[in-house]
């Protein structure tokens, strides 16, 4: 009788637990749909043009430049692991605030929503350079003292692999 209210019970938490995880497909991430303000993409740009620096503005408000496309068909999303290079810095200083030269490992989604945007325009090798607005970045929190509050930053991302 146990046995087979056990089995019974273990049947049933088996079917829930895969209709969930087919209904969301296993990836709690959505692709981010926020967008900087005037204000901030006005100051951003003011920056690049007096900076004379080469950009594509994107409708969330980031600024980029592709140095290399990258190939393949494909690009990551927001579910993807994808394997980067980077170094990162604020605008208003030329030392790296973090970086990574040997590639590391990340879920695009769990990111700040910079690279959510930015990531996306580049394939399997590519490399770009992201300009991002605070909003788009670590907002008015910062993060430690090495990105203070309402920070601009500028990510040089080369894009090794992706799942």
């Amino acid at each position: 009788m146990y046995k087979k209210l056990f089995f019974i019970i273990s049947l049933a938490f088996v079917m829930v637990s895969c209709n969930k995880n087919s209904s969301s497909n296993g990836c709690p991430y959505t692709t981010p749909t926020d967008a900087a303000s005037a204000a901030e993409i006005s100051t951003l740009k003011a920056y690049l043009d007096a900076n004379s620096l080469p950009y594509t503005q994107h409708t969330s408000g980031i600024f980029y430049n592709i140095v290399t496309p990258g190939t393949g068909t494909t690009v990551p999303g927001v579910c993807s692991a994808v394997l980067v290079k980077y170094s990162g810095r604020t605008t208003t200083s030329t030392t790296p605030f973090d970086q990574n030269t040997a590639g590391v490992a990340f879920t695009l989604g769990q990111l700040i929503k910079g690279w959510q945007f930015g990531i996306p325009l580049i394939k399997k090798g590519g490399s770009i350079i992201l300009y991002i607005p605070p909003s788009l970045g670590y907002g008015s929190a910062g993060s430690g003292a090495a990105i203070p509050p309402n920070s601009y930053l500028i990510f040089t991302i080369d894009l090794v692999d992706y799942q």
